[in-house]
């Protein structure tokens, strides 16, 4: 049974992974769900209070890296809420009308767009909150994979 718990968590780790390339995909709760996943299969006697309260706090973290990144970049390099707004409207919509490239592009064009049509910057500014958006963008998903691969380690330690 312990098996198949370890590969039913697994699995939902595996697809809160892909969260990172598809953010409609909600990371943190399936990172959740792999736990107590295994739990309800195996067992909770080594995922106690300590183990919860970390969770927890990574799970904090991992909404906050992506929330900060993002602003951050946007931020840094001179935008605007309208160029957050839009960078985060083309992160969730680019995968699915550019598949592949719109991972990079979704972003990348949101702020630019945003940008322009809101603020009326300069197309050059605009470029230039475009820019931060995709490095605010490529921070959180590092940022986020980090995370995400102690909070699996940490598992894997309290269930040994």
């Amino acid at each position: 049974m312990e098996i198949i718990g370890v590969i039913v968590a697994i699995l939902f780790f595996i697809v809160a992974f892909a969260g990172l390339i598809y953010p409609i995909i909600p990371s943190a709760p399936f990172m959740a769900i792999g736990f107590l996943a295994y739990g309800f299969i195996v067992t909770f006697d080594g995922l106690g209070w300590l183990f919860w309260s970390i969770q927890v706090l990574f799970i904090i973290l991992l909404f906050a890296a992506d929330t900060l990144s993002n602003l951050l970049g946007v931020k840094k390099f001179g935008g605007s809420k309208a160029g957050m707004w839009g960078s985060t409207i083309g992160l969730l919509v680019g995968p699915f009308v550019i598949p592949v490239a719109g991972i990079l592009l979704g972003p990348f064009l949101g702020a630019v767009i945003g940008e322009l049509i809101v603020t009326r910057s300069g197309f050059k500014q605009s470029l230039k909150t475009g820019i931060g958006s995709l490095i605010g963008f490529l921070t959180s998903v590092v940022t986020k994979g980090t995370i995400m691969v102690v909070m699996i380690t940490v598992f894997f330690f309290f269930i040994k």
